[in-house]
């Protein structure tokens, strides 16, 4: 399933099987999770994507083969593929493991062909074992909505109440690993979300409520995972003094202006960039621990834009998962 240009749906198209070059292998997909990234992409609100492009970035599959100058990895092994799918190796980024913010770059699903299709290449270097007890459709979410929840969650530091904005299919896994942690999770959703709400709390929220409200209890620590900028101000006024706000989105529409009250009492505000391979490696070995259950809603590949457009309309609970023969 293809994006031919901007501001289009995808197109189904027989393409020749890639061949994985050096340092890289070729996958069978038979899993694709969906994320509001790729909304992003479809609208074009992230700059530099190449057109065209097979979108998708939960990419589940066997590997069919390996590319010279790959040692890690063998055929036939079931493996996993995140956003974050190339850099350059020898920045002082990447020398210092925050790959997640190399300048070069690249991304699966955007720069990158992903995982809406049959077969994939992806770099060696971001392609990583899955844990075992998991099925392709239930592991799919964890290698973004799982992996940006959990980078959001450790920039949370120690915080006991942690606000969640957007309870979508990155709020339903962190909410699975706070608790487990023992801390306790507040929800936050459109107004008179009441579907949304409802699956907070069956998650294990022990309030939820619309995002203009403020909660019973000043939070020590919020994450918004929604795109929607008008909620930094609304979760900076929810948190207590010393409190933090990690926006967890790649995409946010632009943050109005707010009183300087607002943030005054060494509050801060954090974004998350994507992702580093100490994510990874840490939070897949984390969610069989847990263990982490991602609620999902299954559609064959030829339906993505279907799926598409349930997410933007807000009609899923959890994450919504491509199914690939």
């Amino acid at each position: 399933m293809i994006l031919e240009r901007p501001g289009t749906g995808l197109v189904l198209r027989e393409r020749p099987v890639p061949a994985a070059g050096a340092g890289e292998v070729l996958i069978a997909v038979s899993a694709c999770g969906i994320c509001r990234t790729d909304l992003h992409v479809l609208d074009a609100e992230i700059p530099d994507i190449r057109y065209p492009i097979v979108p998708g970035h939960q990419i589940v599959g066997r590997i069919l083969a390996v590319g010279p100058g790959v040692a890690d990895l063998s055929q036939g092994q079931r493996v996993g593929v995140p956003w974050l799918g190339a850099t350059c190796g020898r920045c002082a980024f990447c020398s210092s493991g925050q790959e997640n913010l190399c300048d070069a770059a690249r991304f699966t699903g955007c720069q990158i062909d992903g995982g809406y299709a049959t077969h994939c290449v992806a770099d060696a270097r971001y392609v990583f074992a899955l844990p075992e007890g998991y099925g392709d459709l239930e592991v799919a979410p964890l290698l973004c909505a799982g992996l940006i929840g959990y980078r959001s969650l450790r920039m949370c530091g120690e915080a006991e109440r942690i606000g969640l904005y957007g309870f979508g299919a990155a709020a339903h896994i962190v909410t699975q690993v706070a608790l487990w942690q023992g801390r306790e999770v507040f929800a936050f959703t459109r107004r008179g979300d009441a579907l949304a709400q409802s699956f907070a709390l069956r998650q294990g929220a022990i309030w939820a409520g619309d995002s203009d409200r403020v909660p019973p209890q000043p939070l020590d620590a919020a994450i918004i995972f929604a795109a929607a900028g008008e909620l930094v101000p609304a979760a900076l006024r929810a948190v207590r003094k010393g409190g933090t706000v990690v926006c967890g989105g790649i995409h946010m529409s632009d943050i109005p202006g707010f009183p300087y009250a607002s943030l005054w009492g060494e509050r801060s505000i954090r974004s998350v960039a994507n992702l580093t391979r100490r994510d990874a490696l840490e939070f897949l070995a984390l969610a069989p621990k847990v263990p982490v259950r991602a609620q999902i809603t299954a559609y064959p590949l030829e339906m993505a834009n279907r799926a598409l457009a349930d997410l933007r309309g807000g009609k899923l609970s959890g994450a919504a998962v491509l199914t690939i023969s």
